[in-house]
Formats: structure tokens, sequence, C-alpha cells
């Protein structure tokens, strides 16, 4: 690990070999397209802040260049004023001196204000876009499938698009207005230095190119760094979840495992210092070095100015005004480079945001105008399913019709494909092959909305949300979060009435420990909220419980599913469970090994099979023996 990140830059992969890198200034304009798309996303989120920023970076241009003409003019009402004869010339001249150091603490009172005005706005603009891309992140997070969530890459896509998200988009608005204002101020020392020498002018101009293209070029190493540790940040990430997170923390000081995360997180983090330590050091050692250029440039023209004011051919106003003049140029030019120089770095990360926002997604389907039902109820055609990546596949040949208003359970060891199976059902995964119908139509056919008010289901590693109990029993159906008396009913129903009893604030009362006045629950107490919460789902007429049950004790389940197969009487209920007092109720039994359909029937039919189903069943029988 340590070898890898000791590099300033990832070795290039194989494609990458093949396929000679762009040249620099390829590289460079190519990386300025996301800048209209980035524009367009400020002016969306903050126009009225746009247009102020806009007119007060105008302004701020002016303001240079009119207070060193002014500096100028005190200059030489001074030096004119002990020349003027006594009386009332003397005191017209201390007037002028008077009136011109007036007007330059204006011009000063102008540009304090100009840039605190400037300040605030970049603040209030920066706080509303962070907000409004943050809510794009997540909005699109929202249309992806469950196929991204499992994607390493994909959450590094996440990862590098929230990292700096609410900041870069700012800066490079910032950058732009930054280039139009030293422009405009460039442009107006060079109206007066053209006077004195257009050769200074140009090498004063060209000095400052070297050390823009080297902060360039860095610029473009620091975000190829930070795009390739992408994944070791994430897993920095996590090491400090895990150390420092309720979740985890019984396991770490039971098991004694802080220290070596702790070990492990040291270690990465002294990778990552290492990696930007030697970038910075170099970054700046020849930044430093080749803005030396730009300093012998300047004074050399200093020289020159004062030689001639020396000699008389300048006057000692027109010398101040030069000297200002050059060395404000050239800090105008300067900015200007550093500006497109923060530009490059800006669209590159903008890159990343831009690369997440267009990951594609599948379009809901509009169902037909008029829907045939040929059939009621669930139907697997030759379906089969495998992850990215993986070469075996999770389910395979899968055909089976669950009739509308049966009870099936799914029995099978771990990894048989039963969770699988029901992320189909749900479609939350597509089929690698075949199709799965719903009376009749495939479910690629059907509204998402329309097709998952249709489903309540709970599975195995149901959510903890660190709300209160109405949030969560509510949110199995958040649009009836208010109506409390179907809230009741379902925690009835799910058998979590006496838990919310002894709670302090009944129903309102917050659950977890990450806020204040949080109560903690058992395990059990959190799968009863969590049946609850299925429950809340009264207008669904497929029910599924993907082994919620597992830390109840085997009467208490038994009791939770009595009351399911009560109260989904005329539905269709699917369940997986592997204790068999519980799978024997349903109407039919299927039995997954290997992602394949080996038997199914009732309990007596496969008991008196004697196949898998009937050995797993005397396995288990045997342990209460």
């Amino acid at each position: 690990m340590r070898e890898r990140c000791g590099r300033l830059a990832p070795p290039h992969s194989a494609s990458s070999a093949a396929t000679p890198p762009l040249p620099f200034w390829s590289r460079a304009l190519g990386s300025f397209s996301h800048t209209p798309r980035t524009l367009a996303l400020v002016w969306r989120s903050s126009p009225g802040g746009l247009m102020a920023v806009a007119l007060l970076t105008l302004l701020s241009a002016a303001l240079p260049v009119t207070m060193a003409w002014v500096g100028k003019l005190i200059v030489d009402a001074v030096v004119a004023a002990p020349q003027a004869a006594p009386g009332a010339a003397r005191e017209l001249a201390y007037a002028h001196v008077t009136h011109w150091v007036l007007v330059e603490l204006g011009i000063i009172v102008g540009i304090g204000l100009v840039e605190r005005g400037l300040g605030l706005l970049r603040q209030l603009v920066g706080s509303r876009l962070g907000i409004d891309l943050n809510v794009m992140i997540m909005e699109k997070a929202l249309q992806l499938d469950l196929r991204h969530f499992e994607d390493a890459k994909f959450y590094d896509k996440l990862t590098r698009a929230r990292r700096e998200a609410s900041s870069r988009p700012l800066s490079l608005v910032q950058q732009n207005f930054q280039i139009v204002r030293s422009v405009l101020t460039l442009a107006g020392f060079t109206a007066v230095l053209l006077g004195f020498s257009p050769w200074a002018v140009g090498g004063l101009l060209l000095a400052a190119v070297p050390a823009f293209i080297s902060e360039a070029r860095f610029s473009g190493v620091a975000f190829r760094l930070r795009n390739w540790r992408s994944p070791d940040a994430r897993r920095l990430n996590y090491l400090e979840y895990v150390i420092a997170n309720d979740e985890h923390v019984k396991e770490v000081k039971l098991f004694g495992l802080g220290p070596m995360l702790l070990d492990r997180y040291k270690q990465l983090a002294e990778t990552f210092y290492d990696d930007d330590r030697r970038l910075a050091v170099r970054r700046t050692a020849w930044t430093a070095a080749l803005s030396l250029i730009a300093n012998a440039a300047f004074y050399s023209c200093y020289l020159v100015i004062a030689l001639a004011a020396a000699a008389g051919r300048l006057s000692l106003g027109a010398m101040t005004l030069y000297v200002v003049a050059f060395r404000q140029g050239q800090g105008a030019f300067q900015s200007i480079l550093s500006a497109f120089s923060g530009m490059y770095e800006d669209n590159l990360y903008m890159s990343n945001l831009f690369e997440y926002l267009a990951i594609p997604t599948n379009p809901p389907a509009a169902p037909p105008a008029a829907a045939v039902r040929t059939e009621s109820g669930i139907r697997f055609e030759n379906v089969g399913f495998q992850y990215a990546g993986a070469k075996e596949w999770a389910l395979r040949g899968i055909s089976l019709f669950i009739p509308q208003g049966e009870s099936l359970a799914l029995v099978g060891e771990n990894g048989a494909g039963k969770t699988t199976f029901i992320k189909l059902l749900t479609r939350l995964y597509e089929p690698t092959e075949g199709r799965v119908l719903l009376d009749g139509r495939d479910l690629r056919d059907w509204d998402e909305t329309a097709l998952r008010r249709r489903v309540g289901v709970i599975f195995q590693d149901f959510n903890q949300y660190q709300f209160a109990v109405r949030e969560n029993v509510g949110f199995g159906s958040a649009e009836h979060l208010a109506d409390v008396p179907r809230i009741n009913q379902a925690v009835e129903r799910g058998g979590a009435a006496e838990v919310v009893a002894a709670l302090p604030a009944g129903i309102e009362t917050q659950l977890g420990r990450w806020f204040q006045d949080g109560v903690e629950l058992s395990g059990g107490q959190w799968q009863k909220v969590a049946l609850a919460r299925a429950f809340m789902r009264e207008e669904a007429d497929i029910l599924v419980l993907d082994e919620p049950t597992a830390a109840l004790d085997a009467a208490a389940e038994h009791a939770v599913f009595e009351r399911f197969r009560s109260l989904t009487h005329g539905r269709t209920a699917i369940l997986i469970s592997h204790r068999f007092p519980t799978v024997r109720m349903a109407d039919r039994i299927v039995v997954l090994e290997h992602g394949q359909i080996i038997e199914q029937g009732t309990h007596t039919e496969l008991l008196a099979a004697a196949g898998r189903y009937a050995q797993l069943f005397k396995l288990q029988a045997a342990g209460y023996l």
C-alpha cells in the first residue's frame, strides 16, 4: 500500500499505455469544457447573487486604476505646492492636495466596501449552491438502481462528486469573474504604460507565464492523485466510522480491535500525508523559483523608470504612476494566469460531479393505456441473475408461478438465492435472462411507483432509523406519516404494542443514541418495529418477509407469522425463514439450492419425498431432542 501511494501519480493502466496521453495544452483546453455548464448551475441556484457579484466585480476592476491615477495627481500637487507663490496661489495648491487625498480616501473606502460586499455575496451564493448541489447528488442517488450501490466503482464516483461539490462550482465562477476583473484592470494600466514603453509591457507580461504553466501542471497532478486514491479515501473514512460509531463500539472494545484499527488508520493517513507533502514541496519550489523571473523583470523596469525620473525625463508623479502601474499591471496579469490555473483545476473536479450525474439510469416505463390481465399472480419465466463481475449465477433457470392469494415459503441454505429472488420480484434487480411477470405483464412494463405500492416487504437487514417511533413505523407508507390511528394499528399488527407502550413518549419517542433523549432498543424490539413498518402498507396485495425475525425466539417468531398469516388472508404472502415450524404454515414450500429450484410442495409432500427438505427438517428437529 505504502509503495503504491508513494508515487505522485498512478501508473498507467494497460489501456492507457497503448494510447499516449494528450499534450498538456490539449488537456488544459479540453478541461475548460465544463465551465459553461458550471456557470449554468450557479445561475440556476442564485441568479440575483450572480448578477450582484458581476456588477461589484466590474466596479472593483475600475477602482485600482483610478486610485493609481489619483496617486499621481497627489504627488504632482505635493511637488507643485512649494513652488506656488505665497498667498492665494499656495492656498489653492494646498486645496488641490487636500482634494485629491480626500478623493483617494473615498476610493479606499469604496474598495473596502466592494471587497466586503463580494465576500458576503460569495458566502451567500456558496451556501445556496452547496445545498442545491447536494440535493442534485441525492436526487441522482434516488434514481439509481440497487446494482449501482453494490458497485465499489460507483462509490468512488460518489465520493469524488461529493468531496468538493459545494466549493468547486463557486470557485470556478469566482475565477471567471477574477479574469474579467483583472483583464479590465490590466487594460487600464496597459493604456497608461504604453506611453512609457510598449516593450517593457510585453516583457513584464511574458515574465509571468512560466510560473503559470508550472502551477497548472501541478494542479493536474494533484487532481489525478486525489482521484486515484478515492478507494483508499473511502477506506480511511470507514476505519474512522468503525472506531467511533455506536454500531461497532461493543465489538471494538470487547475484542480489543481499537489499537489495530487505529494503527491501520494512522498508516493510511500517513501515506496520504507523505503524498501531499511531496507534491506541495515540489509545487511550491517550482512556482517560487519561476516567480523570481517576474520579480527580476519588474525591478529591471523599476530601475529604468527611476533613472528616467532622476534624469528629469519623468516627473515624480509620473514615476509613481508608472511604478504603481507596472506593479499592479503585473499583479493583474499574474492574477489572470492564476485564475486560469484555478479554472483548470476546478474544471477537473467538476468533471467528477458531471461524470456522476451522467451515470445512465433506466427511465420508468409507462404502463400500456389499457392493460389486459391474462392471469392473477406472479410468474418467473426461466429467470437467471448474475451479479456484475461474478462467474457464478445467483439464480438460474427459475420457472415458477405464484397464484394470487397463495402463501409461499422459500427454503435453502445461506447463499441459495432466496433474497435475490425477492429483489427480482420487487424489481430492485433486473433479470440477467428470462423475465418476471405480475398479472401477466412484465415487471419492466410496470410503473415503478404503482408496482411498489402493491408490495410490502421487510428484509433481514432492515433499517434502524434514528427517528421517532412514528416515523420508523410510518416510513412503510410515507404518505400516511401523519395518520396516527393507522400507525397504531400497524404497531399492533407487528407485535410492537408492548414495546411502544413502555417508551417514555410512546410513538413520539426518539429511537437510537445518535440524538438527544434517544432510546436504544434491543435487536428483537427493533425487529418488531420493522415488522410494524411492513404492516403500514395496507393496500399492498403482496407481502414479503425475508427473515426479519431472526432476533426473535422461536415462539415469538411463530406468533408473528400466525398473525402475519391471519392478516394476509386473500393476499399473496412470501416468507423466508430457517425455522421449519414457521415454514410449514405456508401453502407451498420451494427449496432453493445453488440458485435453482430443486423441490417444491407442501410440508407433508416434501417430507414424504425424503429429499433435501426432509433432510434439513430432520437436522433441525434433532437439535430440539
